[in-house]
């Protein structure tokens, strides 16, 4: 049996996979596991799911069973969580989300008092003890509940006294419906910003659907149709930004982490002159900063590897081409408004459109395909290691093929990147194919 926490948290679909009684069980076993004598309040974040408060309400029912206070901070980004954890002195923070999945979906991530996330030590401890109700309080040592209605706005002001100002600026920002859905348009009119928020109307269902990080078409619309100089889309937990520039072209993690780092390079502020990256992220990551004397650190897929590389190289950046951007200077975690506030900021100081900034990235032909799986054990599978063999040697050296199951779907992605674009997607395709009739 594999791990309960994948890569993010515990995934699965809401009611079914990931149910109340889990998350109250998940809700005792962190709480005695994090409070263990100490004093302190537990924080607790969802997103816009319908499924939230479900699961919040038998989180709660976990964590003051085990005698640890809760408050319920409502709806807040995921990093929002992580940065009041840690500014106000909480016992840890716990957020309800599935971030960019579907709305049927949800998830439980933990953060402790420093508002990293947890080990996968202290996570595979925490689901040891799933089953341990030994010694729980009765009484007045039962834990208490309360509300806090103004985490987001705290948060908020937080954020603006990381931006320039952005006055004269038009910005078009997509809430995907999620958790950034009030304190994203907040910090960017605070700032002074002529903002337009789309898909900032959660109803419960609606999270992620066609809007997004993931869907950025309605971003790009709204860009060219306001005559905006940059759209900026959030995922459902807002730990993630992927931007349009003003001519309607989206642009990238990749491209995003790049901007960031050739910035820092230039002003001599990019320690070791490196950024930590994951397996996906593009050659012209790699190209660009060999260009001006920089480099990549590569990491495995998923931002909690970035940032464990970044801590030990004491690197301040990394990210992911999905948007995670983690600036340790400023956050513990990828925080998709951060990330935003930073690129607004090289843009106003450089006065240089998005788009000049971005093509600074070479694109390198890459097709990332998702294949929805039964069973993720292709390692194992002749069929499929034949045809990577196969498609590796057509790429050859200037390519690459790479394959892995998803740690928070099931899904199994395949990656296929090399100069010519016709022979990258023959590859991509070729791969999917079989691990689709293997295992799909």
């Amino acid at each position: 049996m594999g791990r309960l926490f994948g890569t993010d948290g515990v995934r699965g679909v809401a009611n079914r996979g990931l149910t109340p009684e889990l998350a109250l069980s998940l809700g005792r076993s962190a709480a005695k596991i994090l409070k263990q004598g100490k004093s302190g309040e537990i924080y607790i974040g969802r997103d816009t799911r319908i499924s939230g408060d479900m699961l919040e309400a038998a989180l709660v029912a976990g964590i003051t069973s085990a005698g640890a206070n809760a408050v319920l901070l409502g709806v807040v980004p995921t990093p929002g969580v992580a940065h009041l954890v840690r500014a106000e002195g909480a016992l840890a923070g716990v957020v309800i989300s599935a971030s960019h999945n579907p709305m049927e979906d949800n998830g439980i991530k933990f953060f402790s008092g420093d508002g990293f996330k947890l080990s996968d030590e202290l996570e595979d401890e925490i689901a040891a003890r799933l089953e341990d109700r030994s010694n729980l309080p009765i009484g007045r040592e039962i834990g208490r509940v309360r509300r806090d209605e103004e985490a987001w706005l705290r948060y908020g002001r937080h954020l603006a006294g990381l931006g320039v100002p952005l006055h004269g600026l038009r910005v078009v920002v997509d809430c995907a419906n999620g958790a950034a859905w009030q304190v994203a348009p907040w910090v960017l009119r605070e700032l002074g910003a002529d903002c337009l928020a789309i898909n900032a109307a959660p109803n419960g269902i609606n999270i992620n659907v066609g809007c997004g990080s993931t869907h950025p078409e309605q971003l790009q619309q709204a860009v060219l149709a306001h005559g905006a100089q940059v759209g900026l889309a959030h995922d459902g937990d807002a730990d993630r930004l992927i931007a349009v520039d003003e001519k309607g072209q989206v642009v990238n993690g990749d491209q995003i982490l790049a901007i960031c780092a050739l910035h820092d390079l230039e002003k001599g502020l990019l320690p070791k002159n490196t950024v930590a990256a994951t397996v996906y992220s593009n050659l012209g990551l790699h190209l660009a900063l060999k260009a001006r004397g920089g480099k990549v650190l590569v990491t495995k897929a998923g931002d909690r590897y970035v940032l464990e590389a970044m801590l030990r190289e004491n690197l301040k950046l990394g990210g992911e081409q999905s948007g995670h951007v983690i600036f340790l200077d400023y956050s513990t975690t990828g925080d998709g408004i951060i990330t935003a506030l930073q690129l607004l900021r090289i843009m106003i100081r450089s006065g240089r459109p998005l788009s000049e900034l971005a093509a600074q990235m070479p694109m390198v032909p890459q097709v990332l395909l998702n294949v929805p799986v039964r069973s993720k054990a292709w390692e194992g599978n002749p069929a499929i290691q034949e045809v990577i063999g196969r498609v590796a040697g057509r790429l050859g050296g200037d390519g690459r093929i790479f394959v892995r199951s998803s740690g928070t779907e099931s899904l199994i992605r395949v990656l296929a990147e090399g100069l010519e674009e016709d022979l990258v997607k023959e590859a991509a395709a070729e791969v999917a194919a079989v691990i689709k009739r293997e295992l799909g």
